[in-house]
């Protein structure tokens, strides 16, 4: 590793502060219960759970409310909102802390999904500044005590910035921290995270945390972001994806005594394995979690010696043991690969066009057809 270091000032979110400056970003389907304690066995730092829709939460929705349960072993508890409109928002939080369901709250303002920006929803919403402010300043009075932090993109489109009135409004409403995804919604996930606009976030928004978001593939990655930009923390996305063990390897970065990790084929299997064993512990069905980890093989085993018949068989596998018949067969010894196992993970796509409500960008304040409209934005999309 060549960035190091010696002792990183630990990161005050509110009242919590972790050990490290890292965070784990919520993405749909995979930061469930099961995926963050593996992280939290690793390293160290805040791991947000998958985005909660605020309508479904305040309605009770019965896989909702499973979602944003977290294992004893956590904490600090993190769970991540999603929604337009504030009341529902406001009373999302309510329920979060006055039924004691998480220690940290999060809004998600940097979903690029085109059914939630076409509905004004997500990375599009902070367009709209009124509407913006409202959500937030409700949020952070019905959080009371408890931690109210936002994530968000850098705008719609280059043309569209959004971020730093976002980051002021924030700040005056009182959020213990703002994180930004350094892309805009049109570029997706492509291209390349533009991480002076951190850098900018940060000497306008003085008072509280600004973490940065985007291509922090390894730990190095990480310590180069935050000596670049000057930013407080480091949000962690799809580098993760196959590699939990990314946050060990974070914590060993900014000063955190953590065991050395020599990724050979068989401590990836072993994570592997233990990544399927929590599944079905959290889905209360080993099919179900066998079918969950399917996702994540190729993740896990990019650039090992493992060949596509053994990899079409582990994304097949309906058991435990079949799993562990699988990865017995594999050359356990065989060592790190290097180059081929690091760099990107997950989608990337290519710029889009971004998805958005009729007329949403002739003004930045929200008339009533379009405050009806984005009503429907709340739909269970995940990203940012």
């Amino acid at each position: 590793m060549s960035g190091l270091l010696a002792s990183a000032p630990t990161l005050r979110i509110g009242p919590l502060a972790l050990d490290v400056p890292v965070v784990l970003a919520p993405m749909a389907g995979i930061t469930n219960t099961a995926f963050r304690r593996l992280c939290r066995e690793y390293g160290a730092g805040l791991y947000v759970s998958e985005m909660i829709t605020s309508r479904a939460l305040v309605e009770r929705n019965a896989t909702t409310m499973r979602l944003i349960q977290h294992h004893e072993s956590e904490t600090p508890r993190s769970i991540q909102l999603y929604g337009v409109d504030p009341v529902t928002v406001a009373e999302a939080v309510r329920i979060i802390v006055s039924e004691d369901h998480a220690d940290h709250v999060d809004l998600n303002f940097g979903c690029p999904v085109p059914k939630v920006t076409k509905k004004g929803g997500g990375a599009a919403l902070p367009w709209k500044l009124g509407l913006f402010r409202d959500i937030v300043e409700g949020a952070v009075k019905a959080a009371g005590d408890v931690p109210l932090t936002i994530k968000m993109r850098k705008g719609i489109d280059d043309d569209h910035l959004t971020y730093l009135e976002a980051g002021r409004i924030a700040e005056g409403a009182g959020v213990a921290s703002v994180a930004l995804h350094a892309r805009t919604a049109a570029q997706f996930y492509s291209g390349q995270a533009d991480w002076s606009a951190i850098t900018k976030l940060k000497e306008i928004v003085t008072s509280v945390p600004v973490l940065g978001n985007g291509d922090i593939w390894s730990a190095d990655d990480a310590v180069r972001m935050m000596s670049e930009t000057g930013c407080d923390g480091v949000v962690v996305g799809r580098g993760c994806l196959g590699r939990p063990w990314l946050f060990g390897e974070l914590a060993s970065a900014f000063g955190a005594e953590t065991p050395a990790v020599d990724a050979d084929l068989g401590f990836v299997a072993r994570a592997f394995r233990r990544h399927a064993e929590l599944l079905v512990e959290f889905f209360e069905d080993e099919g179900r979690g066998c079918r969950d980890i399917r996702k994540h093989v190729a993740w896990y085993f990019k650039g090992y010696p493992v060949g596509g018949e053994t990899r079409a068989s582990l994304a097949t596998a309906s058991t435990l043991d079949e799993i562990d018949e699988l990865l017995a067969e594999l050359p356990l010894d065989a060592p790190y690969p290097g180059a081929a196992a690091e760099g990107q993970r997950g989608r990337a796509g290519t710029p889009k066009r971004p998805a958005l409500p009729d007329r949403w960008l002739e003004s930045r304040d929200l008339d009533v057809a379009e405050s009806r409209e984005i009503a429907a934005a709340e739909l269970h999309h995940s990203g940012g």
